[in-house]
């Protein structure tokens, strides 16, 4: 490959590394100088396995491009970049000719691309058809629990008026305490049918209201932190479908942290405004993100992947339903929620649109 088509692929937006017969970096294009955040001066003559952590799956890729003498494309691989995060990327590997010689599928060209934002909105479209269907689950479901129960309920009424001895009454108060509890709980369920009922509105009254709750509910035992943007335009939506939202997931870190053996934790809310966003298969020009990061043990990883299903809760006594609601009303704003937790670091991320969808869509 001559230095004249080198200096081409300093223009592309892909970023590209040229390996020698020993896989050692002849060259880097600026692209890949800003997606691994380093410079050609850093990793010129190092070997990959040098600039990579866990790269297994690379390897075998460029050994398929090598064994057959064609491109091969890696659509997912995950590399440890030293230093720096790991990076989520789809990999071409392709055979060039050597500088200045005939022979050829010495050098590699490898082309990396970001995929971060693929993977995130594929998750989004996951979670957006999981969240309909929970829903159509749990509204014919409530529908068909809640007349039978007023029957039991109703029939359990009238036997109370007919028993004659005292100490029965108290079992006709169980039947019916239950019948009671288990119809909130099918009225909850309900509950994010409603429509919003959309008003111009400020979220930091929403997370001032939310937080009020908290610290009245919770006193000292858990410290509440604020990190506001306070440029956050104006935002479209029910606010008290909002303040409900938000709060389940508040609750839910303060219950984590008063629950767990590390006392004294602190909740951050904090609100940024994001650009060029893809939320509910829309594009926005402009989004608020709302995050909610509290310092409690963390969700467990069996429960991760279930944590927005109904009736999943990790605490003892819970309904499950908090972050199932929590999901659904900010759905119905064509939001989106989602969260990474490790131990000592939980965040949960709602984002909203502050905008109509561009070109109307």
């Amino acid at each position: 490959m001559t230095p004249a088509a080198l200096s081409g692929l300093d223009l592309l937006a892909t970023a590209v590394v040229l390996v020698d017969a020993g896989l050692a970096v002849r060259y880097v294009n600026p692209a890949a100088e800003n997606l691994f955040e380093t410079s050609i001066k850093n990793v010129a003559g190092e070997s990959l396995n040098n600039l990579f952590s866990d790269s297994a799956v690379l390897m075998a890729a460029i050994q398929y491009a090598r064994a057959n003498s064609c491109s091969y494309t890696e659509h997912e691989l995950e590399l440890g970049v030293s230093g720096h995060a790991r990076l989520h990327l789809s990999c071409t590997v392709t055979p060039v000719e050597i500088s200045g010689g005939d022979a050829k599928g010495e050098e590699l060209l490898l082309e990396f691309r970001h995929i971060q934002q693929q993977l995130r909105i594929a998750r989004e479209e996951r979670l957006l058809d999981q969240s309909q269907a929970n829903r159509e689950l749990i509204r014919n479901l409530a529908h068909e629990i809640k007349n039978p129960l007023g029957g039991i309920r109703g029939a359990a009424q009238l036997l109370d008026r007919e028993l004659e001895r005292p100490s029965l009454h108290e079992y006709t108060q169980v039947i019916m305490k239950e019948a009671d509890r288990l119809q909130s709980l099918m009225d909850r369920l309900l509950t994010p049918h409603r429509l919003p009922q959309p008003a111009q509105l400020n979220l930091h009254e929403v997370l001032e209201r939310v937080r009020s709750l908290i610290l009245a509910e919770y006193g000292n035992e858990v410290i509440i932190r604020c990190d506001y943007d306070v440029s956050l335009p104006l935002l479209k939506g029910d606010k008290e479908q909002l303040i409900q939202a938000t709060l389940n997931v508040v609750r839910n870190a303060a219950q984590a942290i008063t629950g767990s053996e590390r006392r004294g934790g602190a909740i951050t809310l904090r609100t940024r405004v994001v650009r060029q966003v893809t939320l509910a298969r829309r594009r926005y020009r402009h989004a608020l993100a709302l995050e909610i990061a509290d310092t409690g043990p963390g969700i467990p990883e069996s429960l991760q992947e279930r944590v927005f299903h109904p009736l999943v809760s990790g605490r003892e006594g819970g309904s499950g339903l908090g972050l199932t609601l929590a999901q659904n009303f900010i759905t119905q704003h064509h939001g989106m929620i989602y969260f990474e937790s490790v131990p000592g670091d939980t965040t949960f991320t709602i984002l909203l649109p502050a905008e109509e969808a561009e070109n109307g869509k």
